[in-house]
């Protein structure tokens, strides 16, 4: 029986980001963890162009292509991890830009957060964030992982270097993230129906 599968979505998309460091990272420790089949699932990659569609994303009536394809990326998914920074107290454009896209696809999906920043360590953007994933009836644990000072934590090489205390946060993140993901599956419904 196959797992259930896990997107770990980088929300930034500055060419100096540090998230696809931190989304690495963190991929990696789901997939020691065991519970999913994990996907990396990076904007910069995804490319979507500020939101265009003509239809309420509730139709699930697409007309552009890019919004096919993220749809059926987004469709394949029982859960996420979004790995945010902060910016300006809040999270960024390109991971509201990329929600608002969809509607039924993010339905009754659990979504773990992972953030980093400064000395808040990205939780003002959690805190922005909760509510619009509670609009598009996603399921946030409530365990996360946050990160301060993200800048000490890259090598020469810009990995990312975790700790004890963020390695243990994430593990519960994740574990959280396998019993509510996993009894959230029956309420999921391709999103076409």
């Amino acid at each position: 029986m196959s797992k259930p599968l896990l997107q770990i979505i980088i929300a930034s998309t500055r060419p100096t980001r540090a998230g696809a460091a931190v989304g690495a990272w963190i991929a990696d420790a789901a997939r020691a963890q065991g519970g999913f089949d994990v996907e990396v699932v990076d904007l910069v990659d995804v490319d979507l162009p500020i939101f265009n569609e003509p239809n309420h994303p509730m139709t699930g009536n697409y007309v552009h292509e890019h919004t096919k394809r993220w749809s059926a990326t987004i469709s394949r998914a029982q859960a996420f991890v979004i790995v945010t920074p902060e910016y300006n107290h809040s999270f960024p454009g390109s991971l509201k830009n990329a929600l608002d896209y969809l509607s039924r696809e993010w339905r009754y999906k659990a979504v773990g957060l992972v953030s980093y920043g400064g000395v808040s360590a990205g939780l003002r953007a959690v805190t922005q964030l909760k509510p619009v994933l509670a609009a598009l009836r996603m399921v946030p644990v409530t365990d996360a992982v946050s990160v301060p000072f993200l800048g000490q934590r890259l090598d020469e090489s810009g990995a990312f270097r975790s700790d004890e205390l963020i390695d243990a946060s994430a593990k519960k993140m994740l574990d959280e993230l396998v019993t509510v993901g996993t009894a959230l599956i029956p309420l999921q419904t391709p999103a076409g129906d």
